[in-house]
């Protein structure tokens, strides 16, 4: 697989030609509970997506991220805001996830505002592959199907999630780990 280097986020000039994928790591930056170790990246992501929407370059969403941003958040908000709950499924049918879940939701809808939607193409994934390199050890079923859309629909991902670095795929980040 070739592989490339990421690029900065923070150095890179969008234009109207750019088509983006947004990991949902970095929707959590913009739109989530915000994580104690996580203030610089806020900053530099949420910059980011200012230039992005000023150079109305082109954002694109598919389900598994709604999906592992929903997640995410509610997980976030139960460590957060109630750890003494340590079930998460108890979370879940607690009062206090009514009102995150008011919160997760007006998330999505800032994002699918911001957003066009793309699917997946389960039916064109080569599963075999998949699950062959996912039995292998070393990768997350989400992150390749992520890594296959956008190599079919020629995006780059916005992520900080160093799991992509040898992807072959063009990658945006300010991670610098994914940059070597």
């Amino acid at each position: 697989m070739a592989r490339r280097t990421a690029k900065e986020v923070s150095r890179y000039r969008f234009t109207p030609r750019d088509r983006l994928f947004l990991d949902a790591n970095i929707w959590l930056y913009l739109h989530g509970p915000q994580q104690p170790q996580a203030p610089g990246y806020v900053k530099t992501y949420t910059n980011a997506f200012k230039r992005i929407l000023s150079a109305q370059s082109r954002i694109f969403i598919d389900v598994i991220i709604v999906s592992e941003f929903i997640n995410r958040y509610a997980r976030l908000q139960q460590n957060l805001v109630t750890p003494s709950i340590a079930n998460f499924k108890d979370f879940r049918n607690s009062p206090f996830f009514k009102l995150h879940a008011v919160g997760i939701a007006d998330g999505v809808r800032r994002i699918l505002k911001n957003s066009s939607r793309i699917e997946s193409g389960f039916a064109k994934l080569s599963m075999n592959e998949l699950l062959k390199d996912y039995a292998a050890g070393d990768s997350d079923f989400n992150d390749q199907v992520i890594v296959e859309l956008c190599k079919r629909e020629d995006l780059t991902l916005v992520t900080h999630d160093g799991d992509f670095k040898g992807s072959g795929i063009p990658i945006l980040t300010a991670n610098k780990n994914l940059q070597v």
